[in-house]
């Protein structure tokens, strides 16, 4: 095993993220390894919804180009490797569209390697028994089903190194799992050492979420505040054998990377922080020591793990109907008492028309769209009001009538409604997301490779 550490940035966080803090750690972040983590739990459904309609939609992260043609130059002059989950329903297409980019920036020879395996739609049903939900049989789902992705783990991204890539593009992956390869591969880890990999998948844990570690989703002004919250950075970990790491961003940009960063971090979307599960290995964060060496300087150590479990997650995801939603506005005095009156318009022509909804809300937004009923009742009176209204229906026909009725506010609602006229569509498609458990040795991996 070596001694020395790796430099290990993060590229994304997900779909939307912003672009100029990867290209930032691509020029100036010194990396050995940057890694894209751009899918949430519907990116998939969401991306096989399209590509029912689009049959010219390639299957891959829409940002893939913005995102490779960004950050090639910096990778391709410090010699930084790729880890990316940008793949989605097609890794192969991912792979060819980045050797076209490699070729584009005059890269010869470089392998791109494509990990498959993780899209099990076709036999979801006959690998998976149980809806960890609800408790009901996964063949309940079989009418709607539109995707099933199985959370892959680090070792197919390790085989594919091992194999020369150096560019590694894959569908599902568990989001620490693409920081933790690099580690396993450049360090030696077995991945049945659950120590190590406990350590190095709780780093990846921190690194996953982007910005989050280095003060984003963290500003309460004046609670919790940092410097140019508008010029943050994506984080960097120098990671060592032993699975400690010292946790830092590209000097001058905005943000703090300190004690209270990363232990938000750190318990962001864990459960159990002693029993954190990913595909690798069963993170333990209880025992995890943090110590601030300067600014911006994090030293995160002593994570620990135990072993992983013989089943991996499976993500399903299903047509649940439509929602339809649109919104209109009041302002000045009386703008509550106007809005009051329209919502009571709305619910009786919802009434004449025969809106056969599963759920309807009409919100006052500023006022009670986020608590609802536990809303203060003695506010102050509001100057404005943007009344927003939802719907989720079992058919299209019934959301469009959402929009249909606030566009009839226009002239027969209120005196002062204010209209805004839509540009797109008012419906949309519902996807749900279920989960279940397989057998991982029934998830077969496969890794082809392309060279530019």
């Amino acid at each position: 095993m070596t001694d020395k550490t790796i430099r290990i940035g993060a590229g994304a966080a997900w779909w939307g993220d912003r672009i100029e803090p990867a290209v930032l750690n691509a020029q100036k972040g010194d990396l050995d390894y940057l890694c894209f983590e751009t899918m949430a739990e519907a990116t998939i459904s969401a991306a096989q919804v399209r590509a029912r309609r689009d049959p010219s939609f390639p299957g891959y992260d829409t940002y893939l180009d913005d995102r490779i043609s960004g950050v090639l130059p910096g990778c391709l002059r410090r010699g930084t490797k790729i880890v990316t989950n940008q793949g989605w329903l097609n890794p192969d297409a991912a792979a060819q569209r980045i050797v076209y980019w490699l070729r584009h920036y005059g890269a010869r020879g470089v392998k791109v390697a494509a990990v498959n395996g993780s899209l099990i739609t076709d036999r979801v049903l006959e690998l998976t028994s149980t809806i960890l939900e609800n408790g009901q049989p996964t063949s309940t789902l079989a009418a709607n089903l539109v995707s099933a992705e199985v959370y892959l783990g680090a070792e197919p991204i390790v085989t594919a190194l091992q194999g020369g890539a150096q560019i590694v593009v894959t569908g599902r992956v568990a989001d620490p799992s693409l920081f933790l390869a690099p580690m396993m591969y450049e360090f030696g880890w077995d991945a049945l050492d659950h120590q190590r990999l406990g350590a190095g998948n709780g780093i990846g844990h921190l690194m996953e979420c982007g910005a989050q570690v280095c003060g984003g989703y963290f500003s309460d002004p004046g609670f919790k505040d940092v410097p140019e919250p508008w010029n943050l950075a994506f984080p960097i970990a120098e990671v060592s054998p032993d699975g400690s790491c010292v946790l830092s961003k590209v000097a001058g940009t905005g943000g703090a990377i300190n004690l209270m960063t990363v232990k938000e971090q750190c318990l962001y979307e864990v459960h159990d922080p002693a029993n954190y599960l990913t595909p690798d290995v069963v993170v333990d964060f209880t025992t995890i020591r943090l110590e601030q060496l300067g600014p911006d300087r994090v030293r995160v150590s002593n994570i620990s793990g135990k072993p992983r479990t013989p089943t991996l997650k499976v993500s399903i995801g299903c047509t649940e109907g439509y929602i339809g939603e649109d919104m209109f506005f009041y302002a000045g005095p009386g703008a509550l008492r106007r809005a009051q009156l329209a919502k009571k318009i709305l619910e009786e022509r919802f009434k004449i028309v025969g809106l056969q909804a599963e759920e309807l809300r009409i919100d006052f937004l500023g006022l009670n769209a986020i608590h609802g009923e536990m809303s203060p009742k003695d506010g102050p009176e509001p100057y404005e009001i943007a009344v927003r209204v939802a719907a989720r229906t079992k058919t299209r026909e019934e959301a469009i009538k959402i929009g249909r009725e606030v566009d009839g506010m226009a002239v027969s609602g209120v005196a002062h409604t204010g209209k805004r006229v839509p540009h797109q569509d008012r419906f949309r498609e519902i996807i749900g997301v279920w989960s279940s458990l397989v057998a991982r040795e029934k998830v077969p991996v496969t890794i082809n490779y392309f060279e530019s």
